[in-house]
């Protein structure tokens, strides 16, 4: 797991850093109080009025040959180069324009993850307007609220099912102007609405020439919160917090250079990590990235395109490392094998980490990944993975640490949509358990409660239209108030409590972490997803969902192959393995904390629905809803 050195972001140098791996592993990215005052004035000072737009046209100047976007046309891919990706931005440009886009104007984007959605992103920055992703699966109500509440004067769509929804709210939309579709073979869309695919067929304008229609403070873009706890609100994120972030992140991945990186872009690009990841940090530092339109295939383009660089969060690394327990599983013998090749090598990397590993050990490990690990990972399509990235919600520890072990550089990132996406985080010197320091240039401290704060060039500058809300987010002297409850060890790290506002206290006054005894709960195999419950309650318990990987060949080894995750859910053998092993993973807790009673479901709970949010984070009120008998059942 080599750590690459320094390379240029931005068009300039970065802070120098040591080439080896060995001697580079134990730098600290983060910094605290005065020195990250002064780094983020000089990461301010470095960035200066770079937008968007300038970025990019810089990435054009030095990469323009190099393949820029990938996808796929059956079972052949299909690319731009930069060359060609910039031309269609030009057409682009020239086409909202026409349309009357200017500065200040808000356009919404319903698209996947097509290189349409670059190639219109960045079109309506090149117009000095804000670019909106909304997410794909929003109800014509949502879409009325959302395109309202940003004044959204276009629209632009991918597909007749997408502009079905707006169409059924159109005549509600007061600012909408112009509806946009991208793709109607069959011409069925009504006359009034302009075929998007004529947009890109416009005179290319001169790029340079409009390039500084947006200034750095103006707002790139505008990121909706999931909207669990009330109406969604607008994350402001100008291109002065983009650049920021970029930079922040560049020094701490510290690639000698991030052309030739690949990249696979398949989470929504409604969400800030993965705008951040697969859009803006491309544009900027010119890596290659392949769009899969659909998430649920990620797996199979990680395979076809063997990324370098990956990001994904905790449910996509769940179930990776869920499928490969199971296929192991289904030989005895060589899950005993890998069992024990794991065992060896987790204490090796370890010491790897806190950089102490020494000749034998690092032999052994080369040892174990010639026998084991190498075709593990290239299985899963991560045998060139040079950094691996999870966040946006927990990821078990141990799971981490698995990762790692079979050589997938595997590390936590922590931050928030009012923060540009990343607060904290190291690529090398992980820790697991913890999320790492603040990133270069940003201020993590701990508020009087134990609330998580911070301060930098990465913090939003409020909510679109809700001074009330951001009064609340941000205080007096700019810190951003994450709702997080951690602590800071002496060099940095920063580790997660839990949410201030999720916190369970019990009937007996108990605070209680759910978040910690729901990772807990996942490190049992049969299981892959767990909520927590005991607010107000005597005791505390929990909703566990079976694993679609692991339980099905665990049933083959007991005799019950014939029935569903939903029939397995309520067999006596299943419950009987699952509550055995409930000791075992809560043997860390004391005896207030631990899980009581459990409630078995073969119900996979999936992202975007009324249980998780588009990045599996759960929404602990729907959850609550749609299980309210089985809960009960637990306290009766």
């Amino acid at each position: 797991m080599p750590r690459p050195s320094t390379g240029p972001a931005l068009g300039v140098q970065l802070a120098s850093g040591p080439a080896s791996a060995d001697a580079g592993r134990h730098v600290v990215g983060g910094c605290m109080g005065s020195d990250a005052g002064a780094v983020a004035d000089e990461i301010m000072s470095l960035v200066g009025d770079v937008t968007l737009p300038k970025a990019f046209l810089r990435t054009v100047a030095e990469r323009g040959d190099a393949i820029a976007l990938n996808w796929r046309v059956g079972d052949s891919t299909e690319s731009w180069t930069w060359t060609e990706y910039a031309d269609l931005v030009a057409r682009a440009t020239a086409g909202l324009k026409a349309l009357g886009v200017t500065r200040g104007d808000r356009i919404v984007l319903m698209l996947r993850n097509i290189p349409e959605f670059h190639v219109f992103d960045l079109a309506a920055t090149f117009c000095g307007a804000t670019s909106v992703s909304i997410y794909n699966s929003s109800s014509p109500d949502q879409i009325r609220y959302l395109v309202d509440h940003c004044e959204a004067t276009v629209g632009i769509v991918e597909d007749a099912a997408y502009l079905s929804r707006f169409l059924e709210v159109r005549d509600q939309l007061t600012t909408l102007r112009t509806l946009a579709i991208l793709d109607d073979p069959g011409g069925a869309a009504p006359a009034d609405v302009t075929n998007a695919r004529d947009l890109l067929a416009s005179t290319p304008l001169d790029l340079a020439a409009v390039a500084g229609d947006a200034q750095p403070d103006d707002l790139a873009t505008l990121i909706y919160t999931s909207g669990t706890t009330g109406p969604p609100k607008a994350v402001m994120i100008t291109h002065r917090n983009i650049a920021f972030t970029v930079e922040s992140l560049a020094r701490c991945i510290n690639f000698e250079t991030f052309a030739g990186q690949r990249l696979v872009s398949y989470l929504p690009m409604a969400h800030i990590a993965e705008r951040m990841t697969s859009h803006y940090q491309m544009a900027f530092l010119g890596y290659e990235v392949t769009c899969c339109p659909e998430p649920g295939q990620a797996a199979a383009y990680f395979r076809d395109v063997s990324p370098s660089f990956v990001f994904g969060v905790p449910r996509v690394w769940e179930k990776m490392h869920a499928g490969v327990t199971a296929a192991l599983g289904a030989d005895p013998e060589k899950g005993r094998q890998f069992a024990e090749a794991m065992a060896a090598a987790l204490p090796i990397v370890e010491a790897r980490d806190e950089g102490r590993a020494t000749e034998e050990q690092e032999a052994t490990w080369q040892f174990l990944d010639d026998v084991a690990f190498r075709s593990v990972r290239e299985m899963v399509g991560l045998g060139r993975c040079q950094l691996a990235i999870t966040g946006a919600a927990p990821l078990p520890a141990d799971i981490l640490r698995w990762f790692r072990a079979v050589g997938i550089p595997l590390a936590e990132i922590y931050g928030m949509s009012e923060s540009s996406g990343p607060m904290t985080f190291s690529a090398w010197n992980v820790r697991p358990g913890t999320v790492g320091p603040a990133i270069p240039g940003c201020d993590v401290r701990l508020a009087d409660d134990g609330e998580i704060i911070c301060r930098g060039g990465n913090v939003f500058p409020g909510y679109l239209n809700d001074p009330e809300k951001t009064a609340e987010a941000l205080d007096a002297e700019g810190w951003l108030h994450s709702g997080d409850i951690g602590v800071i060890d002496d060099e940095g790290y920063v580790r997660i409590i839990d949410r201030k506002k999720e916190l369970i206290i019990t009937a007996g006054g108990k605070n209680i972490s759910p978040a910690n005894l729901e990772a807990a709960l996942k490190m049992i195999p049969l299981i892959g997803q767990a909520m927590a419950i005991g607010d107000q309650r005597p005791f505390v318990a929990a909703l566990v969902v079976l694993d679609p990987e692991v339980a099905p060949v665990w049933a083959r080894s007991q005799g019950i192959d014939e029935l569903d995750l939903v029939e397995l859910a309520s067999h006596a053998l299943v419950v009987a393995e699952v509550e055995a092993s409930l000791d075992e993973v809560m043997s860390s807790f004391n005896n207030a904390e631990r899980v009581k009673r459990l409630h078995v479901l073969g119900e996979e709970w999936l992202p975007d629905s009324d249980l998780l949010t588009p990045t599996s984070k759960l929404k602990r009120r729907g959850v609550v809803a749609r299980y309210s008998v089985e809960i009960e059942a637990l306290y009766r």
